[in-house]
């Protein structure tokens, strides 16, 4: 419903683009590994879907099969779509690294082609077979679908001002719940968690004709790296695990460090806002900025705004703002959109490179709400919305009592005053409709000492903490790069010569520092 809501031309597709950046029953006896008895069939190589190969034409793909159940592994088989960049230089082959973006629910057919073409060293090329994936439930690979449409808000819970809020989150979340469940004909969602995936990577393994697999994971994909050195110690090469969750699953606790992450992070974009306080003017200190924040997401608590066709309710800003702390690049767009926000009858001025950092109107509408078509359409988002559930919700147990989430807001709310409400409010796995299967994987501190774990210092989604958690449960068996860099993802997507050399050397040359180090900006 639009209350009151002014039109204002010019930023509002900047703004909700940024929005979308957004991620006990008896138990089951699983065997952790893939069977050894018989070889597993080598992955036939060819071409891949159209839209991967149109933004990668030099890969290949192939399907690898896997248990649905690994309870029953003689039962269904899905497939798992696999991409291949084969090294450069046999002469200088190590094997092969595989890939995974995070999520969960991410696709990472193209990333092997995705980071080379934004600076990965040409020498990690020359060193591996570079594999990608889409993991299981995702894009190719089985995919599943809660049948999310373009009224629902995505998995990051609405900044909730008081406990009325925390209950009205509850009706929506309840509903998407038993939408996930209603949706699940095939019986797949149940079968979606971090261990069947790194089951599925051994699998991987053996079809490519491999004893051991290096593996690089962003965000949640540092869950799964974890998850399968854990699982897999000595089928595991050289892992790289980049910006952390601090574990094998991601939890209410983890889910409420977005608020830790936020209020670390915020103070980089608050800086750079007041050295150009000519240019927006939304204060020419980092305190006035901080103070701009607050005074705008409680105006449009009270009178949302029509932004370029979208309407722009509190919650709204501050996940879009939220989404604006993952790089730096994104911070001008943030800031013409505060702009308009703050003089409802103006315009905010066009900037090169807005476009490019623009999603199409019907991404806007998705996470607007009401503000798009009358008539609901299928999202764009629905695959990654729905793994992105189904593996965290599966993965552990949550609290189903919803005064555990209106104490947690409320806790949050004034401990990181900039999204805590956000981040602690309820999730659909209050309401799902399956118990976990068996535990979580549980992090193995015995094994190689192969696990470089790299962690920028102020990080919006996984906050330094991950890394420092993750560290200390690896043991001896890790060391931590920690980064003074601010933003979600450190090798290649940001430039601090430090962690680049420190990661390529280590996936290229295996030198592992002898002990936690620090890389200055």
């Amino acid at each position: 419903m639009r209350r009151g809501g002014q039109r204002v031309r010019g930023a509002g597709r900047r703004l909700v683009a940024l929005a979308v950046i957004g991620l006990a029953a008896p138990l089951l006896a699983v065997p952790a590994a893939a069977d050894d008895g018989e070889p597993a069939a080598p992955v036939e190589w060819g071409a891949c879907p159209e839209d991967v190969a149109a933004e990668a034409p030099e890969m290949e793909c192939g399907l690898v099969p896997v248990p649905l159940d690994y309870s029953d592994p003689e039962g269904v088989q899905i497939d798992i779509m696999v991409s291949r960049l084969a090294g450069t230089d046999p002469a200088a082959r190590r094997g092969v690294l595989l890939f995974n973006p995070g999520g969960p629910g991410g696709s990472g057919l193209d990333m092997p082609a995705d980071l080379l073409s934004r600076g990965m060293p040409a020498a990690v090329a020359d060193s591996y077979d570079l594999i990608g994936m889409d993991t299981r439930g995702v894009g190719y690979s089985a995919p599943v679908s809660c049948g999310f449409t373009t009224d629902y808000r995505g998995n990051i819970p609405p900044y909730a001002v008081d406990d009325a809020a925390v209950t009205e989150q509850a009706e929506v979340a309840e509903a998407a719940a038993e939408q996930c469940a209603a949706n699940d004909t095939e019986g797949r969602l149940r079968h979606l968690t971090t261990a069947n995936t790194a089951r599925d990577l051994d699998r991987i393994r053996a079809a490519l004709g491999e004893e051991q697999i290096s593996f690089y994971g962003a965000s949640y994909g540092t869950a799964l790296g974890a998850a399968y050195a854990s699982m897999f110690p000595e089928r595991s090469d050289r892992i790289v695990l980049d910006s952390n969750i601090g574990d094998t699953h991601l939890d209410h606790a983890g889910i409420r460090r977005y608020g830790l992450g936020a209020e670390q992070t915020f103070p980089d974009f608050a800086r750079w806002a007041a050295e150009r306080h000519e240019e927006y003017g939304l204060g020419d200190s980092p305190e006035e900025v901080r103070a701009t924040y607050f005074e705008l997401a409680e105006r449009l608590d009270e009178h949302p705004v029509e932004l370029d066709g979208t309407l722009v309710d509190g919650p709204l800003f501050r996940l879009a703002t939220f989404g604006t702390l993952y790089h730096d690049l994104l911070y001008p767009q943030t800031a013409a959109a505060w702009q308009s926000l703050l003089e409802p009858e103006g315009t905010a001025p066009d900037r090169p490179g807005d476009a490019a950092l623009t999603w199409p109107p019907s991404a806007g509408d998705a996470e607007a709400g009401d503000a798009g078509s009358a008539q609901a359409e299928p999202s764009p988002y629905d695959n990654a919305w729905s793994v992105f559930l189904a593996v965290t919700c599966n993965d552990v147990q949550w609290p189903e009592d919803v005064d555990t989430y209106r104490r947690s807001v409320a806790a949050d709310r004034e401990r990181y005053p900039v999204f805590g409400a956000a981040s602690a409010n309820i999730l659909p796995c209050a309401f799902w409709p399956h118990e976990p299967s068996e535990p979580p994987v549980e992090i193995v501190d015995e094994g190689p000492s192969n696990i470089l774990i790299v962690q920028n210092q102020r990080d919006p989604v996984t906050p330094h903490l991950g890394g420092v958690l993750l560290d200390r449960s690896f043991g001896e068996r890790s060391r931590l790069v920690s980064v003074d860099g601010s933003g979600h993802g450190v090798y290649v997507n940001d430039d601090n010569a430090c962690a680049q050399e420190v990661t390529t050397a280590y996936l290229v040359e295996g030198e592992m520092p002898e002990r936690d180090m620090f890389c200055p900006a």
